[in-house]
This record gives structure tokens, sequence and C-alpha cells, in this order.
């Protein structure tokens, strides 16, 4: 009986000392919480109001909602008596013990910031780096997504991609396709060149300026060769190309002009004894 009531006297007296502390504790933490969302809700409207990179929003946004948390969460743990000192030294060893398991993650963050400082890339980009094409849909903090024209979602690490050479198609304004297309040395070259100029001034994709270029680029084994480049929009690239391939070869069926394919004369000799 007298073990019973020293339990109840001693689970009174501790109540009695850390209600308070817990019910200060959690006011703080439900406070915490409200501010930390009324500020991040300020971060996006900063930066929706002087119109920023959406991809350094989020990524700003986020690291700043991560690291008022954890002072939250530091303030609250303080407040109930922890010493800090003891508590840093865990999460110091605690964070060492993650950094190194986590080391590619970290690097990957780091990445993250080398491109937000950097900006080689945007949202909406068309890009080519780590061996793949694609549209950048998401900067996140240790990733980047890539959308592809075949329907593809591509997800790059961060690190790698930001210490490879990486490919912007779309930061010019504009794309270059390039075609080569061959003749017979029987045909006329001008009537040639003419019969491409007029194709590609019936595509209304193509630039005008720059205007196309038209000229051999060299006289092969079996063919006079053109090379044709035209500029267009990064969307329009692949339209301009495929197409105007077909509407060349027709266009030399019509005029006349000859498209050779690789050949080989054989010559036969007979030796008599």
């Amino acid at each position: 009986m007298e073990e019973m009531d020293k339990l109840i006297t001693t689970t009174t007296e501790l109540g009695i000392e850390w209600a308070p502390r817990l019910a200060t504790a959690l006011i703080v933490l439900l406070v915490g919480l409200w501010l930390v969302r009324l500020i991040d809700k300020g971060v996006h409207r900063f930066f929706t109001r002087k119109a920023y990179d959406p991809a350094l929003e989020s990524f700003l946004a986020s690291l700043i909602s991560i690291a008022l948390k954890i002072m939250l969460v530091i303030t609250v743990v303080s407040m109930l008596g922890v010493q800090m000192t003891s508590f840093i030294a865990l999460l110091g060893a605690a964070g060492l013990a993650i950094g190194m398991a986590l080391s590619g993650t970290l690097q990957n963050f780091a990445g993250s910031i080398m491109l937000m400082i950097f900006k080689p890339y945007k949202l909406g980009d068309m890009i080519e780096t780590q061996g793949h094409t694609g549209r950048v849909d998401q900067i996140n903090i240790f990733n980047t997504i890539l959308k592809t024209a075949d329907k593809r979602t591509i997800i790059i690490p961060n690190g790698p991609v930001s210490s490879d050479s990486i490919v912007n198609y779309t930061d010019q304004g504009s794309r270059r396709a390039e075609i080569v297309v061959g003749i017979g040395y029987d045909d006329d070259i001008d009537k040639a060149k003419q019969v491409i100029r007029d194709v590609l001034a019936r595509d209304e994709r193509i630039f005008k300026d720059p205007e196309p270029f038209i000229g051999i680029s060299d006289l092969g084994d079996n063919s006079v060769n053109f090379v044709i480049r035209a500029h267009g929009t990064v969307d329009d690239y692949w339209g301009i190309y495929h197409d105007n391939i077909e509407a060349i070869k027709k266009a030399f069926d019509a005029a006349g002009i000859s498209i050779p394919y690789p050949q080989r004369d054989v010559h036969l000799y007979r030796h008599t004894d």
C-alpha cells in the first residue's frame, strides 16, 4: 500500500513539474508549424510577384521550410529540458553517419545548388545530358525530370548532371536542321539547287532570317552531295527535317534529277595463255 502511495505521489509531482513544459512545448510546436506554413506561402508569393524562375522558387521554398522546421524541433526539445550540448553532439554524430551513408544523395543536393546558381537550363527547355534528350519538366532538390518526345519520363540525379556536359537546344531560341542529299554527276547542279530552294520556300516553319543555306558539301564516289541548313523552332525541328527530305525526293523525281545509289563498276579481263 505504501509503494502505491509513493508511486501516486511521484507521478503527481512529475505531472505538476512537466505539465507546464509539455503544454508550452506543444503550443510552441503548433504555433511554429503555423508560422512555417505562413512563411512558406509568403516565399511563394514573393517569387510569384518578382517573376523568378519556378524551379528556383520550388528549390528555395522547400529548403527554407526544412531549415525552419529543424530550428523549431531544436527549440521545442530545448524547452523540454534536454541539454542542447548533448543533443547537438548526438545530432552531429547522427548527421555524420547519415552523411556517409547518403554521400550520393548529398552529392545530388550539392549538384542542385550548382544548377540553381549557374542555370544551364530552366523548366521547359529541351536538353541533352547523361545520354538522354528531353524537355525539362521538373528541377527538384535531388534530381531533374525530363519528358521525352516518345512519352517517357526520365529521372536524372543532379550530381552527375552538374558535372557533365549539357546541350541546351532551347537556349538560342531556334534549332538548325541539317539535311544531306546527293545528285548524279550528270545532273544540273544549278537546277538542283533551285528545286531545293523552292521546296524550302514552301515550308512556313523554316525561318527566313537566317535564310536557308544550300551548298555542295563534297564530291562523293557516286554523287555530288548537297548540305542544306535551315533554322526553325525547337518544336518544329523533326518536322522540318523529315518532311523536307520527303519533299526534296519528290521534287527531284518531278524535275528528272536522279539521286544515285552506291554502285561499282566491275571489269572482267580474260587472260589467254
